[in-house]
């Protein structure tokens, strides 16, 4: 089976048969060991164990994935799958940048941006503490400020409404 796995901007093909791995066009040697009773999975990769925390968001096929105390955004999708839908996206037409939403609930210690502020692809909007890390939230796409609805100091749930872009 393939897949196009994407972090942040970079896009990799990664195959999967049986038990040989292909990521990027080359051979790993790869292991996925589950913990039983824990979120906590182990991925061998040419003999290096790295401890991976992984949730499986709302969407189909996103997942945050914490390794090594960094956490990131990925989707993997099979090509059938990413193909329908850059389909049915491409004939949907653009609505616009995302607002950004809390993707955990946390504490937000810093809010870098105000109404009418003009923001980036990839710019920090918001600093929020999850877990006792500092998680900092950028720009899905660029964009205006509409509405800032976060403010330092507050506590806020998952999927809160933090920012407003046009």
């Amino acid at each position: 089976m393939k897949y196009i796995v994407q972090v942040g901007a970079d896009r990799i093909a990664v195959s999967i048969d049986g038990t040989s791995v292909r990521v990027g066009g080359e051979q790993v040697d790869a292991e996925l060991v589950e913990m039983p009773g824990t979120p906590v999975q182990v991925l061998r990769i040419d003999g290096v164990s790295h401890r991976v925390i992984a949730r499986r968001e709302a969407e189909r096929g996103r997942y945050t994935l914490s390794i090594g105390g960094w956490r990131h955004e990925v989707e993997a999708l099979d090509e059938r799958s990413l193909a329908i839908r850059e389909l049915s996206a491409a004939s949907a037409g653009s609505a616009g940048p995302a607002p950004l939403k809390a993707p955990m609930p946390g504490l937000v210690v810093r809010v870098d941006v105000s109404p009418g502020d003009e923001v980036t692809a990839g710019q920090p909007l918001v600093v929020m503490e999850a877990m006792k890390m500092e998680n900092e939230l950028r720009a899905p796409a660029a964009g205006r400020v509409r509405a800032v609805h976060a403010s330092v100091g507050s506590a806020v749930e998952k999927g809160a409404l933090l920012v407003e872009l046009e």
